[in-house]
């Protein structure tokens, strides 16, 4: 029961909210790609793969993250009893749970076309090579949301042999939503991370956060319209897109405080209610 425990700490389980933010991309994209006409036994059985795939993904990720931030975790007062850091659980059993979530998002993988494996294949060193971007770049949020979002990608990709300017514009937009709201979750962190040497786009724009924030979600708007335009969706996407709007520029600018950890956790949180948002507005408008 211990070991359960420790796994569960180890994988986040009982934060859904990162596995949320991996599975909505993926779900917008399949949403966007699928032809409604049709079976939706199939739609629903990719809907439930790629929230398995998000889970057991998301779940490998924090492993990884864990074991190459074994040292800086330990420097980092939310962070230091993590059981890597801690030495809770070992390196060599952390591995063998990494491989082991692999396996499973494998075999969640190969129900879908060749095309999808090869470009999930293709994901996989991003995917990995994400943790230590912030010892060189103050911008590893833009490299998790190059990483984060493609499953976008791949939900397309899942019902289509192709892929054309629609899904590239949608996961343009997704990229600029991760920036902005990892910014506000590197802020949890940021004195120690300035301490030991960390790098991340909240340290590099703590002097003009809401401005950066501001920018972010301004083009994640522009290239989710002009997306909804290019699908030659209905009017009604673009009046339901008022709520994520006034989620965005209101509710989180309002509650985040970059002084207050607690501020930022909530309006991070929040996303999860954007991502759902959207969702909603791509499967009502694709059913018009």
């Amino acid at each position: 029961m211990n070991q359960l425990n420790l796994f569960i700490e180890l994988t986040r389980l009982k934060k859904p909210i990162g596995f949320m933010l991996l599975f909505w991309p993926c779900a917008w994209g399949l949403t966007l790609a699928y032809d409604f006409s049709t079976n939706l036994n199939n739609y629903f059985f990719y809907l439930i793969l790629f929230f398995f795939g998000s889970v057991f993904m998301r779940s490998a990720g924090c492993i990884v993250n864990d074991i190459l931030d074994k040292e800086f975790d330990s420097k980092v007062f939310r962070t230091k009893n993590r059981p890597i850091a801690s030495g809770k659980v070992s390196i060599k059993l952390a591995i063998f749970y990494a491989l082991t979530l692999c396996f499973l998002a494998f075999l969640v993988l190969i129900n879908f076309n060749l095309f999808t494996i090869i470009l999930a294949f293709g994901s996989m060193p991003l995917a990995f090579t994400y943790p230590i971007m912030k010892r060189f770049t103050y911008w590893p949020q833009l490299f998790l949301g190059i990483t984060f979002n493609y499953g976008l990608i791949l939900g397309w990709t899942a019902v289509n042999d192709g892929i054309n300017l629609v899904p590239i514009l949608f996961y343009l937009g997704a990229i600029f939503w991760t920036l902005g709201y990892d910014t506000i979750y590197g802020f949890q962190d940021i004195k120690d991370d300035e301490i030991i040497g960390l790098k991340s786009t909240s340290i590099k724009f703590k002097g003009n956060a809401k401005i950066f924030l501001f920018v972010c979600y301004l083009f994640l708007i522009s290239f989710f319209m002009i997306g909804g335009y290019e699908m030659q969706f209905h009017f009604s996407y673009y009046l339901l897109s008022i709520i994520p709007f006034i989620h965005l520029f209101i509710y989180q600018m309002k509650i985040f405080n970059l002084n207050e950890p607690s501020s930022c956790l909530k309006a991070f949180k929040s996303n999860n209610f954007f991502g759902l948002i959207i969702f909603l507005n791509i499967l009502i408008v694709k059913n018009l």
